[in-house]
């Protein structure tokens, strides 16, 4: 009996673990590749990508009249064709608003950023975000 109780507590811990982690906003996201520059945020200036290469460009959504720059989020996948995700969250930079119109996913991605979420690099997955 204390070992089915065991379990159960277990099991519960479990569940509202994954309960907190899916408290962000849910989009779209796909991966872009260079060239980066110009970005709309800084032009051609090196110094807006992060050292890790973990960025992003976003679009017109959450780009705010060009507020968006320099902002970070919390990024990890939630599904997509064939099961892309990787069990990882990444925290991406934004450099750039999306230029295509219309935009194909919410937020493009690096290709270190999107490769680092998921196991395809040329589809389009869910991912839930959080601003942080």
């Amino acid at each position: 009996m204390k070992v089915l109780a065991i379990v159960a507590a277990v099991l519960s811990l479990q569940l509202f673990d994954e309960m907190i982690q899916v408290s962000g906003s849910v989009a779209s996201a796909t991966s872009y590749g260079p060239p980066y520059t110009p970005t709309k945020c800084n032009g051609y200036s090196q110094d807006q990508f992060p050292p890790n290469n973990m960025f992003a460009a976003v679009s017109d959504g959450l780009w705010d009249n060009g507020a968006a720059c320099g902002r970070r989020y919390m990024v990890r996948c939630l599904s997509g064709s064939n099961r892309p995700c990787k069990q990882a969250s990444i925290v991406v930079q934004v450099v750039d608003k999306c230029s295509a119109d219309p935009c194909p996913a919410n937020f493009l991605l690096s290709t270190r950023a999107f490769t680092a979420i998921s196991l395809s690099a040329d589809i389009k997955i869910n991912v839930e975000y959080t601003e942080i």
